[in-house]
C-alpha cells in the first residue's frame, strides 16, 4: 500500500531518491505501524521529535501501535532550537 512520508529539516536526508522537496509516496506492507515506517527509512528515533499521522500527534510510546492505511500521511520533525 502507498503512504506519504514527509521528513522536515535535516531529516529530509533520509527520504528516498524520488522524493520531491520534503516528501515521497512510499510503499509499505499492509498493517505497518508509524514506527516501522520510520525504521524502514533508518530515521534515528532520537531525531523524531514531532510525529504526526494525518495531522494527529503520535507520542513516542504510541508510534508502534498506530497502524497505517493506504493514503495516510506521516510527517516527522526533528527537535528545533532557537531563540
Amino acid at each position: 500500500m502507498d503512504v506519504t512520508l514527509k521528513l522536515y529539516a535535516s531529516l529530509g536526508a533520509y527520504l528516498p531518491e524520488h522524493a520531491l522537496k520534503n516528501e515521497a509516496v512510499v510503499s509499505i506492507e499492509e498493517g505497518a505501524s508509524v514506527e516501522s515506517l520510520i525504521d524502514r527509512y533508518q530515521v534515528p528515533k532520537e531525531a523524531c521529535h514531532l510525529v504526526l499521522l494525518n495531522g494527529v500527534f503520535q507520542p513516542p510510546g504510541q508510534r508502534g501501535n498506530a497502524r497505517l492505511k493506504a493514503g495516510d500521511a506521516v510527517a516527522v520533525w526533528p527537535p528545533v532550537a532557537g531563540g
